[in-house]
């Protein structure tokens, strides 16, 4: 009975498989739903993140729009993805990737890049009116007997405050 060796795996456990992926372009997605993308510059222990050339991007339906945010830090509890842009790989069409993902091409997913000021109002009335559309699903199901705790009025712990 012959055993072959097994390949010696690089892996480092925890954040110190991130050491590679510093000065590489990263897309973060936080707890609160925002979106930064900058480049890894550092990480600690706990997964805390040191960010530069940061910009907030924010989607509305299929628009969006950059906010530069310079030099961001980021508390490691509080990322919910963290992703490298391999942006090079995905416009030559790699054989890793596969030619389904060019990014190039024009389809119906393509995105259109508007002004900061304009994707800031859309986000505006987007937010107005989900919460019209809540306000009139709390109000439907108060009439029918049921009452919902409003997450506004709710502390981290769950617990309902009356204001």
């Amino acid at each position: 009975m012959r055993f072959t060796s097994r390949p010696k795996m690089n892996y480092m456990p925890g954040t110190a498989s991130l050491i590679e992926d510093i000065d590489k372009k990263h897309l973060v997605l936080l707890r609160d739903g925002r979106t930064l993308i900058g480049f890894l510059r550092s990480i600690d222990q706990f997964a805390n993140l040191v960010l530069q050339q940061t910009v907030e991007r924010i989607h509305v339906g299929k628009r969006y729009g950059d906010i530069p945010r310079g030099i961001f830090i980021v508390r490691g509890e509080n990322v919910v993805l963290l992703g490298e842009i391999k942006s090079e790989l995905l416009r030559e069409g790699s054989s890793m990737y596969g030619n389904f993902m060019d990014l190039e091409k024009e389809s119906d997913t393509s995105l259109q890049q508007v002004c900061i000021e304009d994707i800031l109002e859309e986000q505006r009335l987007q937010q107005q009116s989900r919460q019209e559309a809540e306000k009139t699903k709390h109000l439907a199901l108060k009439e029918r007997g049921l009452v919902m705790p409003r997450s506004d009025i709710m502390d981290e712990y769950g617990v309902q405050h009356q204001y």
